[in-house]
Parts: C-alpha cells; structure tokens; sequence
C-alpha cells in the first residue's frame, strides 16, 4: 500500500466513510471503492463486502482479487437510561457497537450506572438524535415508556436510514404511539418501520433478558435474518 493510498483510506474512514480495498493479487495494485472507477462484478463484490463486513477473494476475469470492508463502527443509540438499557448496553459493545445513551435525566445517565465506554447524553431526545445523525449503520432503541422522551427521538429516528428502530411497549401502548407519530406527520410506511413490541418473543420477563431478546433483533434486522415473533402483550 503506498503512500498516497493509504492517505486516501485514511481520510476515508476518518470522515465515517463506509469504503472497500481492492488488491489484485498478481500484482499487488490496489482500488478504492466507491472513489474509483471498477468493472460491474468488482463493484458488487465491493458492495457485497460492506454489507457483510466480511472480507472475500473474488475473481474477475481470471484474475483474483481480495476485498476488504471498512465499515465506521455499528452504532446503538438508547433513549432511556433504564434498568434494560444497562443490561443492553454491555451486550452491544460486546458486540462491537459504539453504544451511545440519551436520557435528560442526569440521576439515571450517570456512569455510576453505566460504567466505562458508554456515550451518556443528557439533552433532549430529539436534539441529541438530530446531532448524533443515524446512519445506515445505526440502531435505535426507545425505552423510556414517556411519550415526552420517546416520540421526540423516533420523529428524527424514522427520518434517517437507520437499520433498526425499536420501541419498549405492548401492542396497545405501540397502537397508541403510532397514532401520535401519524398526528405529528409520520407517514405509515416511515411508522411500519418501529420493531414493536421491541425484540424478539423469546419470554423475556427480566430485564437481562429483554435486553437479551432486543439485540438478537438487532442482530436478526442487521444479518437479514427472519427470526422469531413478537409478543402479543
């Protein structure tokens, strides 16, 4: 990799830019997707890669190349810093998410509750959602049950591309919620959109175990896997 390509990467993944290496192994040179220009089946085997972020050795035209994903960081953002959230929150980063948690009730995000490596935000939801930005790479998760708190963030949240948009509340509570998003101008497709009731019916009664059942969603959304049903609480 010489010089000029590895500042090229850099400043790629420095700007939060999802972008693929292309080594051709005969020779060692080497492309950036999206910023050069490659034939049709390098480019999907570039796309193929960031979706997967799983590295491959394809060929194109009996030459070999290995394709290499740089993805930004899987990000979790939680609004709520409830008993769920501090269980939750070490299983995504165990997981490899940057987990960031909004609540603007500082005697809950505190990190006496939620230890190190977690984003804490106390601002109002939907201001932090609007600067925190969701991307394609991101999943959202409300669990405040306070319509004050929650509504504000999915409005932003169901506006972005996050993958993943997961509200806390039965079906009747969710029937509720989605008549309120309708009224604030949500249209149906962008509410279709909220996993709710949040996380896979596995019979999670603890909050572990809700925790638990919300990050195998995510997982399951993330992977393109259908798994599971939700409760019908």
């Amino acid at each position: 990799m010489n010089t000029e390509f590895l500042a090229r990467l850099q400043a790629a993944r420095g700007a939060g830019r999802a972008v693929a290496v292309l080594t051709r192994l005969a020779d060692g040179a080497q492309f950036l997707h999206p910023e050069d220009s490659l034939p049709e089946p390098l480019l999907r085997a570039a796309e193929a890669a960031l979706a997967s972020d799983t590295a491959a050795t394809v060929a194109d035209e009996g030459t070999a190349w290995f394709v290499q994903p740089h993805n930004p960081r899987l990000r979790l953002i939680v609004v709520g810093a409830v008993h769920i959230a501090q269980a939750l929150a070490p299983m995504a980063l165990g997981l490899g998410y940057a987990v960031t948690i909004i609540d603007p009730r500082r005697a809950f995000a505190t990190q006496e509750r939620f230890g190190t490596g977690i984003r804490l935000v106390d601002d109002w939801p939907d201001e932090a959602m609007a600067h925190l930005a969701p991307d394609s790479r991101t999943a959202v998760v409300t669990l405040t049950h306070d319509p004050k708190l929650d509504d504000p963030a999915l409005e932003v949240a169901l506006r972005s591309p996050a993958f993943y948009i997961g509200a806390l509340g039965s079906r009747r509570t969710h029937a509720k919620r989605a008549a309120r998003l309708a009224e604030a101008g949500l249209p149906p497709e962008a509410i279709a959109r909220i996993a709710a009731p949040v996380g896979l019916s596995i019979g999670a009664v603890t909050a572990p175990e809700i925790a638990l059942s919300i990050m195998a969603e995510i997982v399951a959304r993330r992977r393109g896997a259908a798994l599971g049903s939700r409760d019908t609480a």
